[in-house]
């Protein structure tokens, strides 16, 4: 088998756009309905949504990886480095810590052009707190660099990058076409989603780093996006990706076989998209969630507001099963008889309604997402 690199075109990417365009148009349409949603709020809600995307990305960029961090650890890290806690919160979690900062950087850097430097300080602070990495720097030694999966004895090769030695002339050369990349369909969207596609593909394809390629990989996939659009863009790939990581790892798997990269372009335009749209939802849930404390906060008792709390925390995924006397009495430590009364009470004012009956019974929020 021959993989990308090993080709004498490498890197000439080529593909078609039949396919991609109708992606790309939905995709235009999509994140600038975002952008004026967001554009409207105040800056509270701005702040809100921002925070909750950040905190996606870098909890699932991490899972993509198996790794699972600290949801808690990350959001307190990130509000840290934004200087939003009047006294930093300690955070527990190393690693929570190592992947915010990254987030916050990516961010930052979003109008500057891709250098060495920039990659390498990334690496750094990814792998701060990882031991025997070497952080900050490319890959050494004469050891092949694979991608294998399977028990030991039994590994399945998914992929060989190029040699160690290679990586100063190949790191050189991508950042070269990444600050100089033209495409054949031109705007924001169109450039965005192409050079997102192709720079994440190739940069996990040279693989320059020991560990942590893929989040590294990811986070230039976004910037490429941001810079694209010229503005940080308002969405979570890793969240989307994660959801069917056998289908990310199908499509990269493939595409680093061959310079012809289409179904490539088609499979990370449709992530992005729906990345996008899944933004929308999140950021159509951060207004309601405002109407709707608007509307009851006064209303709601130190308990029944921990509980709301509770399942508003989930975001605008459903809080599995909905809540019960059962969940109200360990959220807050209380008697059955006072959840019962707390619950009914909370139906009665129309926070909650009511779903199934009897012993099956069981309350969601009324709360509408337009």
């Amino acid at each position: 088998m021959s993989y990308n690199w090993q080709l004498p075109d490498w890197p000439e990417f080529v593909y078609k756009l039949d396919e991609v365009q109708p992606i790309i148009v939905a995709f235009a349409e999509e994140t600038g309905e975002v952008n004026g949603i967001i554009s409207g709020l105040s800056q509270d809600l701005k702040q809100e949504t921002l925070l909750e995307l950040m905190l996606s990305e870098a909890v699932k960029t991490s899972e993509i990886e198996g790794e699972y961090v600290s949801r808690e650890d990350v959001m307190s890290s990130i509000r840290n480095n934004l200087g939003l806690n009047d006294n930093p919160v300690y955070v527990k979690d190393q690693r929570a810590g190592s992947i915010a900062q990254l987030m916050i950087k990516v961010r930052e850097v979003f109008d500057q052009p891709l250098s060495l430097d920039m990659l390498m300080e990334w690496h750094s602070l990814l792998m701060a707190n990882v031991k025997n990495i070497n952080a900050g720097h490319w890959r050494k030694g004469t050891e092949p660099m694979q991608v294998v999966s399977g028990a030991y004895g039994r590994e399945v090769i998914h992929y060989e990058a190029p040699s160690s030695s290679k990586m100063p002339q190949e790191m050189e050369r991508f950042i070269t076409w990444y600050n100089d990349a033209d495409f054949p369909l031109k705007g924001g969207a169109a450039q965005a989603i192409l050079k997102s596609a192709i720079a994440h593909l190739y940069f996990e394809s040279i693989h320059p780093f020991e560990d942590g390629n893929g989040r590294i990989g990811r986070a230039v996939a976004e910037k490429a996006l941001s810079e694209s659009l010229g503005r940080p863009v308002m969405l979570s790939l890793s969240k989307i990706i994660e959801s069917d990581k056998a289908a990310y790892y199908a499509a990269l798997k493939e595409a680093q076989q061959s310079l012809e990269i289409t179904p490539w372009i088609n499979y990370f335009a449709m992530v992005t998209l729906e990345a996008q749209r899944d933004a929308k939802a999140m950021v159509q849930f951060t207004v309601a969630k405002a109407q709707f404390f608007d509307r009851y906060k006064s209303c709601l008792n130190d308990r029944q507001l921990k509980a709301v709390n509770k399942m508003m925390g989930k975001g605008f995924e459903l809080f599995e099963g909905g809540m019960t006397a059962k969940k109200y009495m360990s959220i807050n430590k209380t008697s059955k008889a006072t959840a019962t009364r707390d619950l009914q009470q909370l139906q009665e004012i129309g926070v909650f309604v009511i779903d199934g009956a009897g012993r099956s019974v069981s309350y969601q929020l009324s709360i509408t997402v337009t």
